[in-house]
């Protein structure tokens, strides 16, 4: 056994294909450590035409499928259930314990079992950001500038701002340009840069197909004219019953 939860933990360090792990908590809250006003003005209107922080605060739950792997976030309660075909974690998302099930058996191993949790710690990190990164323009820790007008791959009319982050998060080296639609305020495209020294991003994506769940909008493709990505099975049920976060096996999406 002990071979095989370590090709899961392989397993598990290999989903996150894509280099996202910027912010340690994914609620957002006032107070951005950024100075230019612009930048803070337009990231208010993207809170905003999102549904606002109120809205954004009231929403407990979310489901979303990323890159095959499916979970189901209860902000309030700070509970995180990720899962993959028979591999199963539920930790929670402030003290980072949890359980990880294999087919339905709870791995008992404290070191493989602890390894686990630590990349299923990781893996909500990225996977909620390629979620809700318009809620967290704002954050603590984060640092906004105004760069320019510009249009997007659509050939969009778009303000970019530019996000960097002052010692927080998995990665706080990154960056990010973030293109925010002159009409409609939404986020409409970002661009990654694995360090906030280099020239050219390592991917530029779209941020659309917007629709509302529950009180808030959320936006579902991250394609590009090299790749089509989307986020399937997103859902903001306004309960979810307790069995579902104690299930050892995968669950039907809700």
């Amino acid at each position: 056994m002990h071979l095989k939860q370590i090709r899961l933990f392989l397993l598990l360090f290999c989903l996150a294909f894509m280099p996202l792990t910027a912010i340690c908590d994914p609620a957002p809250s006032p107070g951005a450590a950024q100075t230019d006003p612009r930048a803070r003005a337009l990231a208010q209107r993207v809170l905003d035409s999102m549904g606002g922080r109120k809205a954004w605060d009231g929403t407990r739950y979310l489901a979303w499928t990323f890159n095959d792997q499916y979970q189901i976030w209860d902000k309030k309660k700070n509970r995180f259930r990720w899962e993959r075909d028979s591999l199963v974690a539920i930790i929670d998302t402030q003290t980072k314990d949890g359980k990880v099930y294999v087919k339905g058996q709870e791995l008992e191993d404290p070191e493989e079992k602890q390894k686990l949790l630590d990349r299923a710690y990781a893996l909500y990190i990225n996977n909620s950001y390629w979620l809700v990164m318009p809620f967290k323009l704002l954050d603590p820790g984060v640092t906004l500038k105004y760069v320019a007008e510009d249009t997007t791959m659509d050939n969009a009319e778009a303000d970019v701002l530019e996000m960097s982050f002052d010692a927080v998060g998995l990665t706080p080296q990154n960056k990010y340009m973030v293109w925010v639609d002159k009409q409609q305020g939404l986020v409409s495209q970002w661009a990654f840069f694995r360090k906030s020294t280099d020239e050219a991003p390592t991917f530029t994506r779209r941020w659309s197909g917007y629709k509302d769940y529950g009180k808030i909008k959320l936006a579902s493709d991250r394609s590009n004219p090299q790749s089509d990505f989307e986020l399937f099975h997103i859902a903001s049920p306004r309960s979810v019953p307790e069995k579902v976060f104690n299930s050892p096996t995968p669950v039907d999406k809700l």
